[in-house]
């Protein structure tokens, strides 16, 4: 995606009881710490190399960056635009507003806090797709986190009608091209992003939105051009809201 020099990735393993066994690739900032942590939960297509690649980029901004295999396995359309980094003992894909899913986005949090060189009151998460939804429902029930991330995430009607409860302040990213034939669904279509910014900006909801004209579902990781335009909006965002 980029030929930037990567900054080494340590990996660890996360265990969430009863559930699994999740990896994941944490990045550590140049200089001293503690830093800011900004937690990445991967789409449907699965766990992947270009989430640790994020990860190292979102690092370089003074951010420690983990990349975590959330569940295991991996399937959609969106599988094309990735290369999968096999997680056979992580759980397996959760409903997004599930119990499990909860679970294991607050184990992981809670480990990324506890990790050296964190600050544990400065944290963030980043969702693609299926991460991004799951994301929103921590968020939406008081998960405990500074900002979020949403990358093209879905929007169901009973989301937009939560709006309120929203105090985590989100940067929503998205393609204008979002459709299940590159792995979004009907729920990712790009008027019902409008539509759930709309419905929380008209709440006085704390929410910022970037559209993508002509990108897809999986736009992030198929367009270099958005790629980089993401990976500036991220950093600015996660700037102004860990390290202001």
């Amino acid at each position: 995606m980029t030929d930037r020099e990567p900054l080494p990735a340590q990996w660890v393993d996360v265990p969430a009881p009863g559930l699994g066994v999740m990896p994941a690739a944490v990045v550590q900032p140049p200089g001293a710490g503690p830093s800011p942590v900004v937690l990445l939960l991967h789409g449907t297509h699965g766990f992947a190399q270009q989430y640790v690649q994020l990860a190292q980029d979102l690092a370089r901004g003074g951010l420690l960056a983990v990349a975590a295999g959330w569940f295991s396995g991996g399937s959609g359309a969106g599988s094309r635009f990735v290369t999968p980094i096999a997680c056979p003992d992580a759980p397996p894909m959760p409903e997004v507003w599930s119990p499990e899913a909860m679970q294991i986005v607050e184990t992981l949090i809670a480990a990324a806090r506890a990790l050296p060189g964190a600050r544990p009151d400065r944290v963030a998460l980043f969702g693609q797709s299926r991460g991004a939804r799951a994301s929103l429902h921590y968020i939406l029930g008081g998960g405990d986190v500074r900002a979020a991330i949403l990358n093209s995430g879905g929007y169901p009607s009973e989301v937009v009608d939560r709006v309120t409860q929203i105090k985590t302040p989100i940067l929503l990213l998205h393609g204008t091209a979002d459709s299940p034939a590159d792995g979004g669904s009907e729920f990712t279509d790009v008027r019902r992003a409008r539509a759930f910014e709309s419905a929380a900006r008209g709440a006085g909801r704390p929410v910022e939105a970037v559209y993508y004209e002509g990108g897809g579902h999986n736009g992030l990781f198929a367009s270099p051009a958005q790629y980089e335009d993401e990976l500036r909006r991220m950093a600015d965002f996660l700037r102004c809201h860990l390290l202001a």
